[in-house]
């Protein structure tokens, strides 16, 4: 989850940029897949809402050294084809564990969640769990997390659920998953380059660019955002604790929330909350650890060697069946 707000000197790419992975067909729409490294476990990173797959260079590039490291563009993004409606977490976890496969990665696999990730990978490890040899949490969402929804207004994630049914997920593209895109999308101002980008390099900072104003984008994260709270509202109605099992879990979470005042809410009861959401994602499993640094939210350009030795940490747990705490 970003925040742009100042324009960098990078211009606007005009034309779409290389692709620096592949496309793997499902069966009517493709997903950009880019993995590098070699070993087992393969470390797969599933980011955070208006985030892409290199965003996460500075991490992947150094990983890539000591294990296999994918990184991918969710169905929308990008370079990545609009994939099946709704964007159900259920969704995004089938298109992934097919593109994976289809692409000769080799499961079991390390998933890492930044943000909106987290659930994402959380709900991955719940449905496939054979194919998950631990989970990292990047300053992950969580139910019942507040986020500002304009002026002083905060909402908890799972509290605007209308308890629909989540549907089954599914390959096959039908005609009402066409993206609905506005009339007005060709002529809305661009977004200009967030500042944390400019530790990127020159190439990778055109890419956001251009893939934060593709007009599919929008498209893509309303459906995501309305979807997520169903979950979020299932989760907080029963105990998860201990619902990964014995899945090694890495919490990696940000020391200050950084609240301002004068929300509804007082700052330091949305720290409260943010603190005890993070220490119940440890919880999730037997075998966890939560580690604090001091960071903003954006840890892949904000602490990229800290990622990198979380990661490091829960490749050797798994390869040597250690525990992580």
């Amino acid at each position: 989850m970003s925040f742009v707000c100042f324009l960098g000197a990078v211009a606007f790419a005009e034309t779409t940029p290389k692709a620096p992975g592949k496309l793997v067909d499902l069966g009517g729409h493709k997903l950009h897949l880019n993995c590098a490294g070699k070993g087992h476990p393969t470390v797969v990173v599933e980011t955070g809402l208006g985030d892409f797959s290199f965003d996460w260079v500075l991490v992947q590039d150094k990983v890539a050294s000591f294990a296999r490291v994918c990184t991918y563009d969710r169905a929308g993004y990008a370079w990545s084809d609009p994939g099946p409606k709704p964007r159900t977490f259920a969704q995004i976890n089938l298109e992934l564990r097919d593109a994976l496969l289809k692409a000769g990665e080799k499961a079991p696999f390390v998933l890492l969640g930044h943000s909106y990730g987290g659930p994402v990978v959380r709900n991955f490890a719940v449905t496939y769990p054979s194919d998950v040899a631990g989970v990292i949490f990047v300053d992950s969402a969580f139910e019942g997390m507040r986020v500002g929804i304009g002026g002083t207004k905060t909402l908890k994630l799972g509290e605007d659920a209308t308890g629909k049914t989540i549907p089954a997920p599914r390959e096959k593209l039908n005609d009402s998953d066409r993206p609905v895109i506005p009339a007005e999308a060709a002529t809305m101002p661009k977004q200009p380059l967030d500042p944390m980008y400019k530790v990127l390099p020159a190439s990778t900072q055109e890419m956001q660019l251009w893939a934060q104003n593709l007009p599919t984008l929008e498209d893509a994260e309303a459906s995501q955002r309305e979807w997520s709270s169903e979950y979020f509202a299932k989760w907080m109605k029963t105990p998860q604790a201990g619902s990964l099992g014995k899945i090694p879990v890495i919490v990696l979470t940000r020391a200050e929330g950084g609240y301002p005042d004068g929300l509804d809410v007082p700052a330091a009861q949305l720290e409260k909350e943010r603190k005890d959401g993070q220490a119940m994602l440890a919880r999730l499993s037997s075998n966890s650890k939560e580690i604090v640094i001091n960071s903003g939210h954006n840890m892949e350009v904000e602490a990229p060697d800290e990622v990198i030795k979380v990661i490091k940490q829960m490749i050797d747990a798994v390869r040597t069946g250690r525990r992580v705490d």
